[in-house]
C-alpha cells in the first residue's frame, strides 16, 4: 500500500525557519510532479509549491523568495525549506503527487507564533 509520510513541523518564532520532509512509498515517484500543500484552521486546502520531473519549480505569491522546494528521488522524498516563517504559514502542511494523488497523509504542523 502506497503510503504518504510529512514530517518536520514545529513551534517557531516569526522569522524562523523549518525544513519539512515527506517520503512516498511508491516505486514511481520520480516520474511524478510533486506538489506541497497546507491547511489552515477553518481553511481549504491550499497549493504551496511545485516540482516537476525535471526539477522546475512554481510557488504560490505568498511564499516566493522564501521556501523552496526540492526533491531527491533516490530517497522518494520531497522536501520544503522554509525560511522567514510568518503567522500566516501557519497550518498543517501535505505532500501529495499529480496526477492520480495518493490518500492524503497525516500532514506535518507548523505553528509560527511568539
Amino acid at each position: 500500500q502506497v503510503q504518504i509520510v510529512e514530517s518536520g513541523g514545529g513551534l517557531v518564532q516569526p522569522g524562523g525557519s523549518l525544513r519539512l520532509s515527506c517520503v512516498v512509498s511508491t516505486s514511481t515517484f520520480s516520474t511524478y510532479a510533486m506538489v506541497w500543500y497546507r491547511q489552515a484552521p477553518g481553511k481549504p486546502r491550499e497549493f504551496v509549491a511545485k516540482i516537476i520531473r525535471d526539477g522546475n519549480t512554481n510557488y504560490r505569491d505568498s511564499v516566493k523568495g522564501r521556501f523552496t522546494i526540492s526533491r531527491d528521488n533516490a530517497k522518494n522524498t520531497v522536501y520544503l525549506q522554509m525560511n522567514g516563517l510568518k503567522p500566516e504559514d501557519t497550518a498543517v502542511y501535505y505532500c501529495n503527487r499529480v496526477p492520480e494523488p495518493l490518500g492524503w497523509g497525516q500532514g506535518t504542523q507548523v505553528t509560527v507564533s511568539s
